[in-house]
């Protein structure tokens, strides 16, 4: 049943994730809190997420399965768990995949001069088109994701190398005008631009040999990411000074610098190949999530949602939160900040999974200890948006619940309430995830086998 994701299509994807639009808005946002020395959470936050990354990696290719850190969580510490968790990353994608379609939508409207009507329209299409993308299939949407990572690498390495020759020292001093804690906060923002890596767990069931892939798409990732996300970080603050801070399209005054007029639609460009990907990838990931949190009950759907039908639930929110953002209800630096939150919360979970499920002498073992530490400091700096994750917890347990009591009402007479709920603990941990899951031993032989034979 697997898609048949390979290297390439799979790097575009986890670029995708990770490589959203955030790095549009964010260098602003981080400078805001810290001034130059915001280039230390992008330095700091990059070295945390090779550990984080590796970790899931790890995790993705020794339990592929559509669940994702959902299904990790439940494997490590119980069926409880397991519905907060999913809840974090599938309700959190109404949030950021409207603030990313509406930062491109802005980049968009700066280059034609135009006002938030246009922002709103090319971020509706933005969410249209990766929805049938999706619709279409994983291959097909995954083909897409290829060419415009090719096309987005291309495009902000000659934004780096032209803008670069503009740097002045000047404008790194003072270095840490707010204090250290102000590089804490930046970092508790800059955080949505480094999650992601938990989004490619729910599609490693997708790939043809996730033993062989997984880890090599994550480093091949985090390598092009990295280097991206450090030069554009320092030229922002080195082109720019004190301005990177007040400014909601830095990338267009960077790129002034160096190709002048052209700047407004080459920057309008970058913003529509990051905004497609960040949400093609993201909506990829949530719809197989939702089918997989359906089929356990910890999703108030029928359990026969397939992928589909989680798509088409997730778009709705998608447009209801884009037009409420849109209207200026919702400030867009809310949503992020709020899905920051969501997804450390996601990222610290999948690391305590790790610490239980791996082995125990191993190197990512020390990593997910270690980066459980580094990621619990991230969550703290996140301060008063840690209240929508904890929402959302007790949310997932009281559908739960509600679920298992509406299991208990159509049981047979003489069922036990505990035996119900086992049985439908057990269904949840055997039954087989659409895409490539675990179904039972035999399977599990067959899978491996198969992987086999692709590695050679």
């Amino acid at each position: 049943m697997r898609t048949g994701l390979g290297l390439r299509t799979g790097t575009a994807l986890c670029m995708g994730a990770v490589l959203g639009p955030g790095v549009l808005a964010l260098p602003s946002s981080a400078a805001a809190a810290a001034g130059p020395a915001s280039v230390l959470a992008w330095a700091g936050l990059i070295a945390l997420s090779l550990p984080v990354a590796l970790v899931f990696a790890a995790l993705s290719a020794r339990h592929p399965d559509a669940g994702g850190v959902s299904a990790f969580a439940r494997r490590a510490f119980g069926e409880r768990a397991a519905a907060p968790v999913g809840w974090w990353f599938y309700w959190t994608v109404p949030l950021g995949v409207p603030a990313a379609a509406l930062i491109g939508g802005a980049y968009v409207a700066d280059a034609t001069g135009r006002g938030g009507a246009t922002a709103t329209g090319v971020a509706a299409l933005v969410l249209a088109a990766a929805v049938g993308a999706n619709l279409a299939g994983l291959r097909t949407s995954g083909r897409a994701q290829l060419l415009m990572a090719g096309l987005l690498t291309v495009l902000l390495i000659v934004t780096i190398a032209v803008s670069s020759a503009h740097l002045r020292a000047a404008h790194f001093t003072p270095f840490l005008p707010h204090g250290w804690s102000s590089v804490g906060s930046a970092a508790g923002v800059l955080f949505f631009a480094f999650a992601g890596w938990e989004a490619i767990s729910h599609l490693s069931g997708e790939f043809t040999a996730p033993r062989r892939d997984l880890p090599r798409v994550t480093l091949l990732a985090w390598a092009v990411v990295s280097c991206l996300y450090l030069g554009l970080a320092v030229v922002t603050t080195g082109v720019l000074g004190a301005r990177a801070g007040t400014t909601s399209t830095p990338l267009t005054l960077v790129l002034e610098r160096g190709i002048g007029p052209y700047a407004h639609g080459v920057a309008a460009g970058a913003a529509v190949l990051l905004t497609f990907g960040a949400v093609n990838a993201y909506l990829a990931g949530g719809a197989r999530l939702g089918a997989a949190l359906a089929r356990s009950g910890s999703l108030p759907a029928p359990a026969g949602l397939g992928t589909r039908g989680s798509l088409a639930l997730l778009a709705v929110p998608c447009a209801a939160v884009l037009l409420i953002a849109a209207r200026g209800v919702i400030g867009l630096e809310v949503l992020l900040r709020a899905t920051s939150a969501c997804l450390a919360a996601v990222t610290l979970a999948g690391m305590a999974a790790a610490v239980v499920l791996l082995p125990r002498r191993g190197a990512l073992r020390r990593a997910a200890v270690a980066g459980c530490a580094l990621v619990a400091v991230v969550v703290a700096c996140c301060g008063v948006y840690l209240v929508v994750p904890a929402v959302l917890g007790v949310a997932a347990l009281c559908a739960e619940r509600l679920h298992l009591r509406v299991v208990r009402g159509a049981a047979p007479r003489g069922s036990s309430g505990p035996d119900v709920q086992g049985r439908v603990q057990g269904r949840a941990q055997r039954a087989p995830v659409e895409q490539g899951a675990e179904a039972d031993p035999a399977y599990a032989e067959v899978a491996e086998l198969g992987e086999r034979r692709a590695e050679g």
